[in-house]
C-alpha cells in the first residue's frame, strides 16, 4: 500500500473558542496506480483532509503511513523532505510565486530535490507543451489567466514524477476543454506511471475518471 491514513482526526476552534470537529476518524488506503476521487459538500473538510495527507498540517489523532513508514510523526524538517520527494500537490489557489516566471515556478520542484537542471528543463518544457502553456513560459503569474495558472501549478506538481499526487479541485479554474486535458494527464499518471492519485473535486467528469469515488460527510469517508 502506498499511502494509508488511519483514524485521522482534525478540529479547529471557532471565534468563540468552541471546537469544530472537521475529521472524525478517517481511514483510507490507496495503492500505486489507483485514482481516487473525494467528493462532498463545501466545508465538509475535503481540502483539510488533503492537507493532512500532504503533511502540510499536523493531525490531532491517528497516523499517516507511506510504504508502511509512519510519516505523520516525523519532525517538520523530515516531513518536508518526504513532501519534496514523494508528493506532488496541486493547490486550489495555485500558490505560484509572483516574482518568478511560469517556467521558473515549475522548475522550483526540481530545485527542492536537487535534480539535474538540464533534465528538469526538458521535462518542464514537455509538460508545458502537453498542457498548452508552453507559449507562456516567460510570463509571470499576474500575466496568466486562472486556467493557465492552474495548468502551470499542475506541471510543477508532477515534474519530479512523485509516487503520490494530491489535487485539490484541479479543474476548478479551467474550461471544459482544458479540464479534459488535466484529467487525461492525471489518468495517465495512474495507468502509465503507477502514480497514486487522490483528487478532491465537485465535477462529475472528474469523479467519473476515478477507480473509486468516496464522499466525505460528517467527518468520515463513505463510498459514493
Amino acid at each position: 500500500m502506498l499511502v494509508r491514513a488511519i483514524g485521522l482526526e482534525k478540529s479547529f476552534r471557532s471565534a468563540d473558542g468552541q471546537p469544530i470537529h472537521v475529521l472524525a476518524g478517517i481511514d483510507l488506503e490507496v495503492k500505486p496506480s489507483e485514482f481516487v476521487a473525494i467528493v462532498g459538500a463545501s466545508g465538509s473538510g475535503k481540502s483539510t483532509f488533503l492537507h493532512l495527507l500532504g503533511l502540510l498540517e499536523p493531525i490531532d489523532a491517528g497516523e499517516i503511513r507511506f510504504d508502511d513508514i509512519r510519516v505523520s510523526h516525523l519532525s517538520r524538517r523530515a516531513q518536508a523532505a518526504v513532501r519534496g520527494t514523494r508528493i506532488g500537490y496541486v493547490f486550489q489557489s495555485f500558490l505560484l510565486i509572483s516574482s518568478m516566471t511560469a517556467l521558473e515556478n515549475i522548475l522550483l520542484a526540481a530545485r527542492y530535490v536537487g535534480r539535474d537542471r538540464r533534465e528538469a528543463m526538458a521535462d518542464a518544457h514537455a509538460l508545458m507543451t502537453r498542457l498548452g502553456v508552453s507559449h507562456r513560459s516567460a510570463h509571470y503569474p499576474a500575466q496568466l489567466s486562472g486556467g493557465e495558472q492552474q495548468r502551470v501549478a499542475y506541471c510543477r506538481a508532477v515534474l519530479n514524477r512523485p509516487p503520490l499526487v494530491l489535487a485539490d479541485e484541479p479543474t476548478g479554474s479551467v474550461d471544459d476543454e482544458h479540464a479534459r486535458v488535466i484529467l487525461t494527464e492525471l489518468r495517465a499518471l495512474a495507468r502509465e506511471q503507477g502514480t497514486a492519485v487522490i483528487v478532491v473535486t465537485h465535477r462529475a467528469e472528474a469523479a467519473a475518471e476515478a477507480d473509486r469515488v468516496l464522499r466525505l460527510h460528517d467527518g468520515r469517508l463513505h463510498p459514493a
